[in-house]
């Protein structure tokens, strides 16, 4: 019998050893003994599965990848040091020179940054489209066009983007589809039920919870993980045992966390699109969000963040930023402590004021992620914050 999401993410561990622990050990070699020379070629030759290097394999690592793969339904995947590390080398190793990337506009700064900045020099180039026009994808596809690229919900405006939609455009044109499941999730959304052939996370958010480590991953078609794997086994971006074996413990309270950032973030939501001095609100399950419907046929809940724009401008919300007093001001998400942020002076602060605004970025939004402390307690804050607008 299939086992639930919430067993795996607690039950899939690698094998103990001889000592019959009952939390995995931590792993902190950086290499593995061979038993004879017959042994070590053919390791070297990738005839037989074993540990060779941690910067190629380890058993912490292995066993957070499993967990993923079975909380995505994914065949294969690859632990990487960050993110940004997982989607700069999965773009690396899939692509050539010549090759062209579709993608949606509304991405992370530095995934920006990426395409815009260092895939030029690899005559790598891309076309954006928006999310809430997908018809446009026909008009946009170049016959050099390789992947299809996309993140739901968006960073920093939590717009959603049609995952099925997508999968069949990309299926159509026999295209590599990639979403970024960062904001999501595995235990709110798994893209390759809609038709993606990738998912890329940012372990750093969500999965570890607690803003300690940085990691990232990419999970999906076997054949594909290989070649990333291969392109990764050279570079080196692995992530370390130590990180791996936070994140997989992480992995184990990942549905309980993320059901209580969820109900305190919808409760966020609405509370401010009541409050005068707000403009406007944007949560996925918030039924004013303008794709509801969507979020609510392939996310399970809306997630953690919460964005909206104060009255006033820039210097509003650079009033509302200084008044706050438990929220973080940080440029993280995902964390048990809510943090705020000011997506035009931080995250997205490297695109122009038209880039921004082509994102949905305006100079007052503010972005929330909202963590576990009492809702009492989280309200109050922004609240008093608000006062002093």
């Amino acid at each position: 019998m299939k086992r639930k999401f919430e067993t795996e993410a607690i039950r899939t561990q690698i094998k103990r050893s001889e000592f019959l622990e009952h939390s995995n050990p931590l792993y902190l070699t950086s290499s593995f003994v061979f038993e004879d020379a017959e042994d070590m070629r053919a390791s070297f030759a990738e005839e037989k599965e074993r540990n060779i290097y941690s910067r190629y394999s380890n058993p912490n690592s292995s066993e957070f990848i499993e967990k993923v793969c079975k909380m995505e339904g994914a065949e294969d995947g690859f632990a990487f040091a960050s993110g940004m590390s997982a989607v700069f080398s999965t773009f690396a190793a899939l692509l050539d020179s010549g090759d062209h990337i579709l993608s949606a506009r509304s991405i992370f700064g530095s995934t920006h940054s990426l395409f815009n900045q260092v895939f030029p020099k690899w005559n790598i180039s891309h076309s954006y489209f928006q999310f809430d026009h997908l018809k446009s994808l026909e008009e946009q596809i170049q016959p050099n066009t390789k992947v299809l690229y996309a993140e739901t919900p968006t960073n920093p405006g939590v717009d959603i983007l049609d995952l099925e939609a997508l999968g069949k455009f990309a299926k159509k044109h026999n295209l590599i589809l990639i979403i970024d499941n960062c904001f999501a999730t595995p235990y709110l959304q798994q893209p390759i039920k809609f038709g993606a052939d990738l998912v890329i996370h940012s372990g750093t958010k969500l999965m570890d919870g607690q803003g300690r480590v940085l990691g990232g991953l990419t999970v999906g078609r076997r054949e594909l993980v290989d070649k990333i794997y291969k392109y990764s086994r050279i570079t080196g971006p692995a992530l370390s045992p130590f990180n791996a074996w936070v994140l997989s413990k992480s992995l184990e309270t990942l549905g309980v966390r993320v059901d209580r950032h969820c109900s305190n973030a919808l409760e966020v939501a609405e509370n401010l699109e009541k409050h005068p001095k707000v403009n406007w609100v944007k949560y996925p399950f918030l039924p004013s969000h303008p794709q509801y419907e969507l979020a609510k046929k392939q996310m399970k809940a809306g997630g953690c963040v919460v964005s909206f724009e104060i009255n006033g401008g820039i210097s509003a919300g650079q009033i509302f930023f200084n008044s706050i007093r438990m929220l973080s001001l940080s440029a993280n998400l995902g964390d048990t402590r809510s943090i705020v942020t000011h997506p035009a002076s931080t995250t997205h602060s490297k695109l122009s004021s038209l880039e921004r605004a082509e994102c949905g970025i305006s100079d007052g939004m503010v972005r929330i992620s909202v963590g576990l402390e009492h809702i009492d307690d989280i309200l109050r804050d922004i609240h008093s914050a608000l006062e002093k607008v």
